[in-house]
């Protein structure tokens, strides 16, 4: 018998997430199993001492899908800096091992598109741009369907793809302070069944049996903000790691339906040498990875008030996660998903 398949019966790991991320003008810290209506800073009594100009400023919302398929790794994005919006698409052939289209655009928030500040149900993000245009949508808003439309039409890519999120395990919500700015939340999804096809060069592929994973993020951060992440899903197990500004509370793992916290995440590798090697692990012995790079989209950008250095490797993790310190392990082999490196001025 599998000693994980009683997991999805436990009592939850983590509580359900408060009405609001801000509780008498205070953070409403903490990780949270589930998903929260809206993420709204303006009763943050620390936000409510600084100047619109700079709330405006350091306001930043944005909404990735992340697409998993058994050739394909396809990711998306877009931002709402609070002066800006910005979008990018890309996808990873990961039979040729190269990044076969990688499109990205600036644009001006509200004319260019939004990220609303619903973060997943009965939210939108959308950016419209010169001969491009990418949605991310409720199916039909009108009668409360629990499925995310995500289209794409951008640098020669038409993309139509469906996330199911009716019988997901729980999302994880985060909320609490961040490294030089006030606050941030992020709904992180598990892995959920995704359906629809893409075009590219005149070639249409269907994504059979693909995997997508949401990341939904608002914050009021600071004006230098760097990270490392990595994430991958499949529909029995998935986690999300991050290190840098937002210490570790959006580590998590998804294991047979059960959301569990994990603690501070530290990965090893070479910034020099990123399509080499990763390791990466929690101080808590609940998870230890290898990661290795089949290819990476890459993004080197400074034009004096804004900059970003940015690495996402495509690849697949190997080593072993468990539920509970002295636990039995459960290996990974295989698990196909991302890291990043990754420093912002914006």
């Amino acid at each position: 018998m599998n000693p994980m398949t009683n997991l999805a019966a436990c009592e939850p790991c983590l509580p359900p997430p408060p009405p609001s991320v801000v509780n008498d003008g205070e953070l409403a810290s903490g990780r949270y199993a589930g998903r929260i209506a809206r993420i709204d800073w303006s009763g943050l009594r620390a936000a409510q001492q600084r100047s619109a100009w700079w709330r405006r400023c350091h306001h930043k919302r944005w909404q990735y899908v992340g697409l998993a398929a058994e050739h394909w790794f396809i990711g998306l994005a877009i931002v709402d800096l609070g002066w800006a919006m910005s979008a990018f698409v890309y996808v990873f052939d990961r039979q040729r091992r190269q990044v076969v289209l990688d499109w990205s655009q600036d644009g001006l928030p509200g004319l260019s598109g939004w990220v609303r500040d619903q973060p997943v149900q009965g939210g939108e993000a959308r950016f419209r741009g010169l001969g491009a245009e990418l949605c991310i949508r409720p199916v039909a808003p009108e009668v409360a369907s629990d499925a995310l439309a995500v289209r794409v039409v951008a640098g020669g890519l038409r993309l139509q793809v469906e996330l199911d999120l009716s019988r997901a395990p729980p999302f994880l919500l985060a909320v609490g302070p961040v490294q030089g700015g006030l606050g941030h939340a992020t709904q992180k999804s598990p892995g959920l069944p995704a359906t629809g096809w893409f075009e590219l060069n005149g070639q249409r592929h269907v994504l059979q049996g693909a995997t997508g994973s949401l990341d939904s993020s608002n914050g009021l951060l600071a004006r230098e903000t760097a990270w490392r992440w990595a994430s991958a899903h499949d529909r029995r197990l998935g986690f999300n790691l991050q290190q840098g500004y937002f210490g570790d509370q959006e580590n998590v793992l998804w294991l047979d339906g059960a959301l569990l916290p994990l603690g501070a995440a530290t990965f090893v590798f070479d910034p020099a040498r990123p399509l080499a090697p990763w390791h990466i692990h929690t101080d808590d012995g609940l998870l230890d990875l290898r990661f290795r790079p089949e290819g990476a989209r890459q993004a080197r950008r400074d034009v004096r008030i804004a900059a970003s250095d940015y690495i996402q490797p495509v690849g697949t993790f190997h080593g072993w996660v468990r539920a509970a310190p002295g636990g039995p392990t459960l290996p990974v082999e295989g698990l196909l998903g991302v890291t990043e490196d990754h420093r912002s001025r914006w």
